[in-house]
């Protein structure tokens, strides 16, 4: 039964009434259809509507007990990312990056994305409270959320920044915590997959208690431990995947697998002079390169004696998670809380290997035989030479990111006759601590390639030079020649360990006031208002700066005044900061009641002043409609303006390089260069226009049937523009030169000038305010709760259409990412058709079985270029998992154990790749984002309640 005297807890953002806990989560609108004790589900979207089923937003509700029974073991954000209005979140499954904007310093990070409109464009709070950025990009890694103790989550999938502020463009993810928890509730899985690992282990415990009469404590902690995937070639179907090509008639795109990298062989290849195409394939040992089957690229070739890449493909994660939290009612109209909550979590990534590329190697070097030194000397006093550095000795780049983020918050509420209030205050602290092992030292390494012979034996040319003696007394020559040529001493002596250091804090101050201050003959009209002030600051060390750059006195070769210290470099930032000053109001009318067509008929508007002392001030708003015709059947509909100010690092991120190895389409080559990264301090905010509207049918208790249509578009979008990317260079080219989008690269000569000289030397990433983003399609709900052979059944069906994500930009064509598996800058899959089901039968009694079922449709791998006959194809995909638990009733409390059996069939995903990679294909991809790379696992575990 419905309570109806149930309070607004507006000072939250959302409405907290009381629950009961359901056998399966209902959708808003389906709330009546749970069984005949549960209570109907409240949920955000207003904070003036008490009850979701009267939210004129589209809102889906997921019982954390539920969605977590059928993937234990799992944190919350992988397990919310198998619902279908989440795609392009990142995770443990993401690119193994460190560098770079869309990783933020730690690829691992676990952030979710509605309808991969952006990450920065979902808005996450708990309990109603903006919960604070934690990487660099100003992203939230939503495992700080205290697992143990999150009742459930409600995602409103529309624009509704003038309720909740900035940010919210494509929607909110709201974690509601259970604050009158009581009696003790532990939990513990062990998993691991059918090839044995991405082993996890996860045990957790939550108590509560009442304080006297009027007081109320509980607290959680959980440890939690997965493994991992640390290699790529640990699955037998992701082998050397890529894509060969450059997109034209006359070269289209392929994907294959076992593609090689012909000049990049692990031994080393000799590039130029008499012996050039001649490789190390045993170590000091020279002989004619193994050619693979030659692709349209000329660079990949389909085995042969090429290059590898062997990264991380599921990263592993160590975390610990705290909570606990003091409610005190001071009187009946009167409370209190004060509240912490942190994480303290690690995450690792194996990136792929460095390669050398045409390196200048002294053809006297003692490393060579002098048989091989005499037929190198004939072409000169220099060679150059490529190659795969460290991959017989496995020296793969390795990333700890250790996140420590903690929340304090403490607020009142109480009431003033009919009026409820609020006050709160959140004080919170990310800090982000990432370092780099196997992190190329380019000094060192220029410095341990010049090898000359001394009395006693090779040494490093810039050790015996008395200027420069001293500075690389220590240094180790290497020995580039063979898979294994070089010595221990040498790699420790090239390859370096660095460090970086993020702070974000964050102080918020908010107030409210609502009630309903008059009725009209059609019910109460409820009113709230709202005021926030925010303070967002971030700082961030490090020793591998793109501004470190190598000293190259006394060195030969291999140093020049723009390489950096560090293969990697992550970006230094001093103290910069954000306020925010917001003032909002939201009102509700009822205008019709019981009338012929009309149940009741209100109408919802909300209006929100906000001001950065950054980047302006904006007025966002919100209408929303809501029509119950009869008492079975209602529309709604919402139309609204929201906004996503710029972060932080978009705004002020110091000046940052990443070595990139794309295709320059001018030339034709694809050397190293420097991809130069930074902040736009003139940016201004986002503006979003949403569009909802939707039917819900209820025509029975046991059946709910909920369609909801939105078309969302984000005008002045923040879009980093990479001077690499495909569609900017045609523009530029296409102009001679004359376009905007020229500027964002460097090369030698002009843009007439098509000769492999002419290559290019760096690319820029900037930001500018001038995309375009506009989304649409449907989301369906049906919820069905009867019995199946006279035994309790409930199934729930949930599905997102989005045929379309376009960005544009000027003069560059638009890009559709909806049904495409990669895409530039980061963007991961967006399948048009995704589908996820949940059912819960018990056989017997004390046996429940519960099946999880997802499947997407098939995508191209890319919307852009052109591609060979059936090769931009992925096949559709999906999952089935099984979990079988039984309730166990002893003296002490009430137990349950169960297995579980994710994938249970052991469905391979399709491989894909970007084909944006150039001669670097596939190191980072391989499979389509969501897709399942584990393959079977198996779990197993215990919850115990008392």
């Amino acid at each position: 039964m419905m309570r109806h005297n149930c309070k607004l807890a507006l000072w939250a953002g959302v409405s907290l009434c009381a629950m009961g806990t359901s056998a399966m989560a209902q959708n808003a609108p389906a709330a009546e259809a749970a069984s005949a004790s549960d209570q109907a589900i409240i949920v955000t979207g207003s904070r003036v509507t008490r009850n979701g089923d009267s939210s004129p937003s589209p809102v889906t509700v997921i019982q954390t007990s539920d969605i977590l029974t059928t993937q234990p073991g799992s944190n919350l954000a992988d397990a919310l990312n198998v619902l279908p209005v989440f795609a392009g979140s990142r995770g443990a499954g993401s690119n193994p990056s460190t560098g770079g904007s869309a990783s933020g310093g730690n690829g691992a990070a676990n952030q979710l994305n509605l309808r991969n409109m952006g990450i920065t464009r979902t808005l996450v709070l708990m309990d109603g409270l903006r919960v604070p950025p934690t990487l660099f990009n100003g992203a939230v890694d939503v495992d700080l959320i205290p697992q143990m103790l999150v009742q459930r989550v409600d995602m409103v999938t529309g624009g509704v920044s003038a309720v909740y502020g900035s940010d919210a463009v494509s929607g909110v993810v709201n974690y509601v915590l259970n604050h009158k928890f009581n009696g003790l509730r532990v939990e513990g899985s062990a998993g691991t997959s059918e090839y044995a690992d991405a082993r996890q282990v996860e045990i957790g415990g939550a108590w509560g208690r009442d304080v006297g009469e009027n007081g109320h404590f509980e607290a959680s902690y959980q440890f939690r431990n997965n493994t991992g995937i640390k290699r790529r070639s640990d699955r037998p179907w992701m082998n050397l995947v890529g894509i060969a090509g450059l997109g034209t008639a006359a070269s289209p795109f392929q994907l294959y697998s076992d593609l090689r990298q012909k000049d990049y062989p692990a031994g080393g290849l000799i590039t130029s002079g008499p012996l050039t195409g001649q490789v190390f394939a045993s170590n000091g040992v020279l002989s004619p390169f193994v050619n693979g089957i030659a692709t349209s690229t000329a660079a990949l070739q389909l085995g042969g004696g090429g290059g590898t890449w062997d990264s991380s493909l599921l990263q592993p994660m160590r975390a610990h998670q705290v909570f606990a939290r003091y409610d005190h009612n001071f009187n009946p109209a009167l409370r209190g809380y004060v509240q912490f909550s942190g994480n303290f979590k690690q995450n690792e990534m194996w990136a792929e290997y460095v390669r050398l590329n045409n390196v200048r190697l002294r053809s006297d070097n003692p490393f060579l035989t002098t048989a091989q030194q005499t037929a190198l000397a004939a072409g000169g006093a220099t060679f150059t030479f490529r190659n795969t550095m460290s991959e017989g000795e496995d020296r793969r780049q390795h990333t700890t990111s250790n996140s420590d983020q903690w929340v304090f918050a403490t607020g009142l509420a109480g009431d003033l006759g009919a009026w409820d209030w609020g006050f709160d205050f959140t004080h919170s602290q990310a800090t982000l601590r990432t370092k780099v092992e196997n992190n190329l030292n380019q000094q060192r390494l220029a410095a341990a390639l010049d090898v000359v012979s001394t009395a006693n034996g090779p040494a490093c040319y810039a050790a015996t030079q008395s200027a420069t003696a001293g500075a690389y007394a220590n240094c180790v020559p290497l020995n580039p020649f063979g898979p294994t040529a070089a010595s221990a001493a040498a790699l420790n002596y090239i390859y370096g360990t660095t460090n970086y250091r993020a702070v974000t804090t964050m102080n918020n101050l908010s107030g409210q006031i609502s009630g309903s201050p008059f009725s009209t003959w059609a019910g109460e009209v409820k009113t709230a208002l709202s005021g926030e002030w925010r303070l967002l600051a971030f700082t961030a060390s490090s020793d591998a700066t793109s501004q470190n750059f190598a000293d190259c006195t006394g060195l030969r070769y291999n140093c020049t005044t723009a390489t950096t210290t560090y293969y990697l470099t992550l970006p230094e930032q001093a103290r910069v900061s954000q306020t925010v000053s917001e003032i909002a109001g939201e009102i509700e009318v009822p205008l019709l009641k019981d009338v012929p067509l009309v149940k009741a008929f209100n109408v919802n508007g909300a209006a929100r002043y906000t001001r950065y002392n950054t980047s302006g001030n904006y007025v966002t708003w919100k209408l929303g409609v809501d029509w119950q015709m009869t008492d079975t059947l209602r529309f709604r509909g919402t139309l609204s303006r929201d906004i996503r100010a710029p972060t932080l690092y978009e705004l002020f991120a110091e000046r940052f390089v990443v070595n990139v190895n794309g295709i320059d389409l001018l030339t034709g080559q694809s050397p190293v260069i420097p991809s130069i990264n930074g902040g736009n301090p003139d940016l201004k905010a986002e503006i979003g226009n949403t569009l909802t509207g939707g039917v819900v049918w209820k025509p029975s208790r046991k059946f709910s049937l909920a369609l909801d249509g939105y078309q969302i578009k984000v005008s002045d979008a923040i879009l980093a523009v990479n001077g690499g990317d495909a569609s900017f260079q045609a523009a530029c080219y296409a102009s001679g030169g004359a376009s905007p989008y020229c500027a964002l690269q460097r090369r030698p000569g002009s843009f007439s000038d098509t000769s492999a000289a002419n290559a290019w030397t760096a690319v820029y990433n900037g930001l500018f305010n001038i995309s375009e983003i506009k989304t649409w399609g449907a989301d369906l709900e049906a919820n069905f709760n009867s019995s199946l052979f006279n035994r309790p059944f409930m199934l729930r069906v949930l599905a997102a259409y989005q045929p379309h994500l376009w960005f544009r930009q000027p003069n560059v064509a638009a890009r559709d990412q909806a049904g495409a598996a990669f895409g530039p800058v980061g963007f991961s899959a967006t399948p048009t058709v995704r589908l996820t089901a949940f059912a819960r039968f018990q056989p017997v009694e004390r046996v429940t079985v519960d099946i999880l079922q997802r499947w997407r449709n098939a995508m191209a791998l890319s919307n852009d270029g052109v591609w060979a006959p059936g090769s931009n194809h992925m096949a559709p995909f999906g999952t089935t998992s099984l979990n079988i638990s039984w309730d166990v009733k002893t003296p002490a409390g009430n137990s349950q154990l169960f297995l579980n059996i994710q994938n249970i069939f052991d469905a391979t995903p399709p491989i894909g790749a970007f084909s944006g990679n150039g001669t670097r294909a596939g190191l980072r991809d391989g499979y389509a984002a969501g897709d399942d790379v584990r393959g079977r696992f198996w779990s197993a575990g215990f919850r115990f309640k008392m």
